[in-house]
């Protein structure tokens, strides 16, 4: 359809305005439900988002669930749960000995701090510093001991000090250390074998001396018995006289003859004047 606004005949196309129209109003609503879809963020458990503006990290930081944020914004969710790196490494004693140490750290992502860790290293932190810091404090910690030592009874100060050494290189960077386990050593098969000999030699004669120590014991407590029975003897020799022993003969003759058993009584004994009874 067409109408004429002059008298020279002009034509306008009134359908064509419509439609755009309608294509703008399309455009418009299209551009706000991607507007609406990018206002509305997911965190998963266990992670937090961190807001970046264009590329810039605004310091704002996301917990679990659903938020509403900026559509201009993006969300970069990174862990903050525990996480574990093993490490197998050969390092140095203090005798500049070679040998293999596996150890474990166990770490997570400081929530409080994720927007900072991941400006300043990353997402990618575990392999730009954590990784890197514990080698390193596991070459300070072994070259400051013996090959001996880490392997008989200093395996947990060795362990403390990567510990405290992890704790305060990664701590100020945003990463919480949990623990620190030593799950293995293995020394050269020779030094290993010195030193289990020598283990051996110290436990035969810790054995040795527990053993004389025993005897020594034992020949002391008998002859704290035999003192004993000597000064019995001695009490007892002292208190029996001859008119004692006369006097018990006396009571048992007495005793003796009062008995119903049948009996020969013999008088005139010439050592002490008791008779002699004979039982039948």
């Amino acid at each position: 359809m067409t109408i004429f606004d002059s008298p020279r005949g002009k034509v306008i196309n009134a359908d064509g305005g419509n439609a755009l129209r309608l294509i703008g109003l399309a455009i418009l609503g299209l551009v706000m439900i991607v507007l609406l879809f990018n206002s509305v963020t997911r965190v998963a458990t266990g992670h937090v988002g961190v807001l970046t503006l264009f590329g810039k990290v605004t310091g704002e930081s996301l917990g679990e669930g659903i938020h509403l944020i900026n559509p201009l914004k993006t969300n970069n969710e990174m862990s903050i749960q525990t996480q574990t790196i093993k490490e197998s490494a050969n390092v140095p004693s203090a005798e500049g000995l070679m040998m293999s140490l596996d150890t474990s750290l166990i770490y997570h992502l400081n929530p409080d701090r994720a927007a900072e860790v991941f400006q300043k290293i990353g997402a990618d932190y575990e392999n730009v510093v954590v990784e890197s810091t514990l080698r390193s404090a596991i070459r300070e910690a072994t070259a400051s001991h013996s090959a001996n030592a880490l392997y008989t009874g200093e395996r947990e100060m060795v362990g403390k000090q990567i510990y405290d050494e992890l704790t305060s290189q990664l701590n100020g960077r945003g990463l919480t250390v949990e623990n620190v386990l030593l799950r293995d050593i293995q020394l050269p098969a020779t030094l290993k074998a010195a030193i289990e000999a020598k283990q051996q030699a110290e436990q035969e004669s810790l054995a040795m001396n527990f053993r004389l120590q025993k005897e020594t014991q034992e020949a002391q407590r008998k002859r704290i018995e035999a003192a004993g029975v000597r000064d019995f003897q001695q009490i007892v020799a002292q208190g029996i006289t001859p008119s004692l022993l006369e006097w018990k003969g006396i009571e048992a003759t007495e005793n003796l003859a009062k008995s119903p058993n049948s009996k020969v009584v013999v008088i005139g004994n010439n050592k002490n004047g008791l008779p002699l009874i004979l039982g039948q």
